[in-house]
């Protein structure tokens, strides 16, 4: 047995035990259109999850009306399509990204190749612009069965990552060994049970792993992803890892190092955190008598953005996780999926995550800050520091969180005075002042006598509807006061 449990041998003879062809099964002999493969996995997938089965199959070196095994000329590791192997050519075109795995192994002497392909999860599973079900035994698009597609929706929008599996059939003893569970009790502050039946019922009542029957063991993604000794070692987990690149200067073209995590998100945490303060600059202060090395960027801020970088990314996401980049003037870190929330609101609003279960353990061990409060400390620390104000940015695919290292006023441009504006006026109203000139003014490090700047910058983010005048009928400007554009 490996460590995911899969045996492909063992799956075939249970396969082709079945009376006929269901709708997350699929057998073929030698056909293989790389566009009908595609279709199929988006039609079992979405099948699997339709009646909540964990995996869905795609088989060949099997006859469809007999399931008389007959062996296979397929091989996909051999297939290209273009210069691109066949493989990563099937995950570019899924949307969002689902986890399938390709076996190619003999059985009674004939060559055969298994497709393990993971339900949907979230929203239904498209190839190119369209998804697809099983209708009995043919493939279809979902859009024309209208009723399908409601269900689907229907059962998807209870469904998480964290609830899937990343290793089927394991024993006790290959769990514990895969999981961290002594960091699990001491981040709990609790004694490891004295028996390891009691142990796995623990982690079992934690979600993490799950009985499977016959004394064996699933475990979830939500418990290897936070506690795997090596994430590596689960096979749907393994390019889920944190990375850390350090680059030499403000641009990509040269690399310092680069270093990828290997542990779970909660046991591997202090770790990373460690790692990534040694990377950062440190400016030395000199005072009466000692001298100490005061860090660039407020460590409650890195933090707090690594943490929800990890807990707000879409997990369904293939091939992609939380990256942290390490400039001469700023932090970039990154994480797949877009905000489910505009980033104008990341201040004032909860957030919302794709990952509750992920979010609430992280909280509930001090990992981040409890619900809402976290950016505003990212926020309130980056003033504290005198730094320009951090900037959130959404791409295509991933949302993108910048801390900027110490900037004189007279070195950022327009958007970055607009910026540092609008999230001080937001501050100040969720922690129940008001932003005034003086305010403004002592953020940005003006001088008193140069009020007029603090107004000018008052003034461009009021253009940019960002900020607005609290009493818009008062003249006074001596007085004035003003809130964010959503109080």
């Amino acid at each position: 047995m490996t460590l995911t449990g899969v045996q492909p041998a063992q799956i075939l003879q249970s396969l082709v035990a079945m009376p006929r062809e269901t709708e997350w099964v699929e057998f073929k002999h030698n056909d293989c259109e790389p566009e009908e493969i595609g279709e199929y996995l988006s039609a079992l997938s979405n099948a699997a999850a339709l009646h909540e089965e964990k995996t869905a199959y795609l088989v060949w070196g099997v006859e469809s009306a007999t399931h008389r095994v007959v062996g296979t000329e397929f091989r996909p590791r051999e297939r290209k399509i273009g210069n691109e192997d066949l493989e990563p050519w099937l995950a570019r075109h899924l949307h969002p990204g689902v986890y399938f795995r390709i076996h190619e192994f003999t059985f009674e002497s004939k060559p055969m190749v298994l497709f393990l392909i993971d339900p949907c999860t979230h929203t239904p599973v498209r190839w190119k612009d369209h998804a697809f079900i099983r209708i009995g035994s043919y493939k279809k698009k979902l859009r024309d069965y209208p009723e399908k597609e409601r269900a689907l929706w229907a059962r998807v929008s209870q469904t998480t990552f964290e609830k899937g599996l990343a290793a089927r059939g394991l024993t006790g003893e290959e769990v514990l060994a895969l999981l961290d569970y002594p960091a699990y009790f001491e981040m709990l502050e609790q004694q490891v049970p004295s028996t390891r039946a009691a142990i796995l019922s623990r982690l079992e009542k934690e979600c993490m792993i799950r009985a499977a029957g016959d004394e064996r063991w699933d475990v979830t993604n939500f418990g290897a992803i936070l506690f795997a000794r090596k994430l590596p070692d689960f096979e749907t987990l393994a390019r889920k890892a944190i990375r850390v690149i350090v680059y030499k200067g403000k641009r990509r073209t040269e690399t310092i190092k680069e270093q990828e995590g290997a542990r779970g998100y909660a046991v591997g945490f202090p770790g990373l955190m460690g790692y990534i303060a040694d990377q950062l600059p440190g400016n030395e202060e000199i005072g009466k008598a000692l001298r100490r090395e005061v860090r660039v960027y407020p460590e409650i801020a890195v933090r707090e953005l690594v943490a929800n970088a990890i807990i707000h990314q879409d997990l369904s996401f293939r091939g992609a996780s939380p990256t942290v980049e390490i400039f001469t003037d700023r932090i970039e870190i990154t994480n797949p999926g877009k905000p489910l929330i505009d980033t104008l609101r990341f201040i004032d609003e909860p957030p919302q995550s794709r990952n509750e279960a992920l979010a609430a353990f992280m909280r509930r061990v001090k990992i981040c800050e409890e619900r809402g409060s976290g950016i505003d400390k990212v926020v309130f620390e980056a003033e504290l520091y005198q730094l320009p104000a951090p900037e959130f940015r959404v791409t295509e695919q991933h949302t993108v969180a910048i801390l900027y290292a110490p900037r004189q006023l007279r070195g950022m441009d327009r958007q970055d005075r607009i910026r540092a504006c609008y999230q001080h006026a937001a501050l100040q109203y969720v922690s129940g002042h008001v932003m005034t000139n003086a305010s403004l003014r002592k953020r940005l490090g003006i001088a008193e006598q140069n009020y007029a700047i603090a107004s000018r910058v008052i003034a461009d983010t009021i253009d940019e509807g960002l900020v607005k005048p609290r009493n818009p009928t008062s003249t006074s400007r001596k007085h004035a006061s003003y809130l964010p554009f959503w109080a």
